[in-house]
């Protein structure tokens, strides 16, 4: 008698979950109670054939199991592999690759229906998907009369497949019996090379994880075999010396050195896999291991926190464990040997949001590899950072997220998103949006502020694009009386520390109070003061006398930019592209007239930006711009990122809405005059 994979199922669940009733198996297995009883009434008379105690329901649909059960069904070899004979249609599908891959002599189709016992229908419909799978790899499977079925290509995407399915097979049940059987591999063959990976762990100072461990000998063993087949692999990109003054080339040495017959291309490629293969533990990580790699993942973090509005604990530790896990994954996105993964839907399922912000966060990584990061190696890193938040205790699928919807251009967008989000760092700012970006968006959002009213079923708040003091002050009151019922107060440290000293005696007063302001801002952001950083230049910095220019008249707009342009031209700030960019978006984009008789023509940091910088052109006889604005102010912004302009562009504002000051600049007889009056908004509060 034998189990179907039902009843296999069914036996190794009650087995590692004693506690699970009927119920919840015909919930998970998608089951009716006549079916789970007709299973288990076959599992007992299997288990008797076998002198094993049966398995006993209770009245209320629990399982009496005996303590010998489990440790006898381990030592059961029938059990161990029953199912094979019941293969899903990929276990099939992973079993033919694997006999492609391996095989020692020509295969047919009886070799296929022998191995998986099933029948001839059934093997030539898994044929079909081995091809289509074959041709994903950018491989070819076909059949040859002298050769037999075969799987053709660049040895390259073969080795990747080859892993691919090594990994798949070995994760069955009696995985390691069949691949040993299928590739004829020999216990003595596997014991000598599991031993020559542990002592790559004792000359790297590691521990491989034990999936790794377990795989490695596999690997290793099929394709030195394909190598001395003849099937080695071809020159590859690779950088030579990035891969050979490693440590894991020195073991890859060590691994083949009594074999003198293994090519270069083939020693590298191998060094390769050892540097692309995930490790539990390491000493000595260090930053010489890839450079800037270290700086690029705190860039990441700091990102992350910025999106977030949350202070990552023990951050240090964190960091060594990212180091730890995207040294591996550094090698394996670089030579694309990254494989796709169940982890990737189960995020996209379960931490769709934190997984949306971490890719938000990514950039570094992207510049110091220098491409795209797949969506499974950016699973594991939401995986990593989630299970660090899960940790010190936040829940970010329980923070409310808000979009900012914004048709007036993409400075003006910016500096709304960047002023809400220090004034709500209790909620979590997905994304600014223009209106037909919003039509179209997919993310879950809880809140849409607006300067213009749209149409959603969420909790939607107006607001004006640019926000004053006492403005930010009604808008949050609003928000927190609308959405908790209350308004938060604002935590202030000396009284925090008034009430300390009263029953502790405080030894460092001053290094408490820099902790307790650092906790309570949680990155300067929690503290509603509504400012900017100090790394951030003020307007007169930027519009330096020698960045205005003054003139009576131009011909057209496009001139006027052009003019504007030329003292950030001269001094390499910009490039010619950027004022040809900046042409091009006036064309379409009414919103850089800001104010009265002022403009702000701009383009994208990408479009030929060097340096944060601005420059002024004033003009006495207006030039027509949009077709329906006379303009006499002309300021060119060039943002080198998203940030460090908003100080100056938010000065900037309060300056042209103020009448008698902007009329000053338009009547300022000297570019002194005009530098002066820009000073003073350095001077007041600064987003009074």
């Amino acid at each position: 008698m034998m189990l179907d994979v039902r009843c296999v199922q069914l036996l190794r669940e009650v087995t590692e979950n004693s506690n699970i009733s009927s119920k919840e198996l015909e919930k998970k297995y998608q089951l009716s109670r006549r079916q789970i009883g007709y299973s288990f009434k076959k599992i007992n008379m299997w288990l008797e054939s076998k002198n094993i105690p049966t398995i006993e329901r209770t009245n209320n649909g629990y399982f009496l199991i005996d303590k010998s059960l489990k440790s006898k069904l381990a030592l059961d070899e029938e059990f161990r592999y029953e199912n094979v004979s019941e293969l899903t249609k990929m276990q099939r599908i992973n079993i033919i690759f694997l006999m492609l891959i391996s095989k020692k002599e020509e295969l047919s189709l009886a070799h296929f229906t022998s191995e998986l016992k099933v029948s001839k229908n059934t093997v030539i419909d898994d044929l079909q998907q081995v091809r289509k799978i074959a041709n994903d790899y950018g491989l070819q499977f076909r059949y040859s009369r002298k050769h037999g079925y075969l799987i053709e290509g660049k040895e390259f995407n073969i080795r990747k497949l080859l892993v691919s399915t090594l990994d798949k097979v070995l994760k069955m049940d009696g995985g390691a019996e069949i691949v040993r059987r299928i590739a004829q591999l020999s216990n003595e063959e596997i014991v000598e090379f599991r031993r020559k990976i542990e002592q790559v762990e004792k000359s790297l100072n590691l521990k491989f994880t034990d999936e790794k461990i377990e795989i490695m000998p596999y690997i290793f063993i099929l394709i030195l075999r394909r190598v001395k087949q003849g099937k080695q692999i071809g020159p590859f990109y690779i950088n030579y010396k990035e891969i050979s003054d490693t440590k894991e080339y020195l073991a890859t040495e060590e691994i083949l050195h009594d074999m003198n017959d293994v090519p270069e291309e083939e020693r590298l490629f191998i060094t390769l896999h050892l540097l692309t293969t995930n490790v539990h533990w390491s000493e000595g990580l260090t930053e010489e291991t890839i450079p800037n790699l270290v700086q690029a993942l705190d860039e990441m973090l700091v990102l992350f926190e910025k999106n977030t509005c949350i202070f990552l604990k023990d951050r240090d530790q964190l960091l060594h464990k990212l180091l730890l896990h995207m040294k591996p994954a550094y090698y394996r996105i670089k030579y694309n040997l990254t494989e796709a993964n169940e982890i990737s839907e189960m995020i996209n399922r379960d931490l769709k949001e934190l997984h949306y912000l971490v890719k938000k966060s990514i950039q570094p990584l992207i510049d110091l590899i220098g491409c795209d990061i797949p969506e499974s190696e950016v699973a594991y890193l939401t995986m990593l950072i989630g299970g660090w938040l899960t940790q010190q205790g936040e829940n970010i699928s329980k923070r409310l997220k808000a979009v900012v919807v914004c048709p007036k251009g993409v400075s003006v967008s910016r500096l709304m998103f960047s002023t809400l989000r220090e004034l709500f760092p209790e909620f979590i700012f997905l994304d600014s949006l223009s209106i037909r970006e919003f039509q179209e968006y997919s993310m879950d959002y809880d809140i849409v502020f607006s300067p213009v009213f749209v149409e959603t079923k969420k909790k939607f708040f107006y607001v004006n694009s640019f926000l004053g003091y006492e403005e930010k002050k009604r808008l949050r009151k609003q928000v927190m009386l609308e959405l908790y019922g209350y308004v938060p107060k604002e935590l202030n440290v000396e009284d925090i520390l008034e009430i300390v000293e009263k029953h502790c005696v405080i030894k460092d007063r001053k290094n408490l109070s820099k902790q307790l302001l650092e906790y309570i801002s949680q990155d300067k952001t929690a503290d509603f003061s509504y400012g900017f950083s100090n790394k951030n230049p003020n307007l007169y910095e930027l519009i330096t006398p020698s960045m205005i220019t003054l003139r009576h008249s131009v011909r057209s707009w496009e001139e006027a930019i052009e003019l504007a342009s030329q003292p950030l031209l001269k001094c390499n700030r910009i490039s010619e592209y950027y004022i040809d960019s900046m042409i091009k978006r006036c064309q379409y984009d009414p919103y850089i007239v800001i104010a009265p008789n002022t403009a702000i023509p701009h383009a994208a940091p990408e479009e030929g930006v060097n340096e944060i910088s601005m420059s002024l052109l004033r003009l006495r006889k207006g030039v027509t711009f949009a077709k329906d604005y006379s303009i006499q102010l002309v300021f060119i912004i060039a943002a080198l990122d998203k940030d460090r302009h908003l100080r100056a562009l938010t000065q900037l504002l309060r300056l042209v809405r103020n009448d008698e000051h902007r009329q000053q600049i338009i009547n300022a007889k000297s570019v002194y005059e005009i530098h002066e009056i820009m000073k003073k908004y350095a001077e007041e509060p600064l987003l009074v």
